[in-house]
């Protein structure tokens, strides 16, 4: 499997301009800009779109691990913050809020461990992980 997102930029660094999309037509031409990345302009900016993703996979992989070990998820909650420092990320947070029922808490905190540990995205990353967790 193969998937794709282009970007395109235009100017400087500072005062230039750019936009994004995604195979999916999810972004079409959606903007970015030095003010969408390092001030609270309009638009996306990549350090968003990776805690989306992080986020988005963890959430994912942890639902896996949970109906693989006979327990059905009924929501899973996660919010993702990049911290990103000095031109790197320099941590990548996960957040989750999870409502599980019948699970103990020293299953579902293996299952999060190894769903921290083997979702594609925090196998791409190479800075520190931070999981909490409330289980509901």
């Amino acid at each position: 499997m193969k998937r794709k997102a282009t970007a395109v930029w235009q100017g400087t660094g500072k005062e230039g301009k750019g936009h994004l999309s995604t195979q999916t037509g999810v972004l079409d031409k959606t903007q970015y800009s030095f003010s969408s990345r390092f001030e609270d302009g309009k638009g996306t900016n990549p350090e968003e779109l990776v805690a989306a993703a992080h986020a988005g996979c963890f959430a994912m992989k942890l639902s896996f691990n949970l109906s693989n070990a006979g327990f059905t998820p009924q929501e899973l909650h996660v919010e993702g913050t990049i911290t990103f420092e000095e031109g790197t990320i320099k941590q990548s947070k996960l957040d989750l809020k999870a409502k599980v029922e019948g699970i103990d808490a020293e299953k579902f905190a293996e299952l999060v461990k190894d769903a921290e540990q083997n979702c594609p995205i925090s196998r791409l990353l190479k800075t520190e992980i931070v999981v909490e967790y409330t289980l509901n």
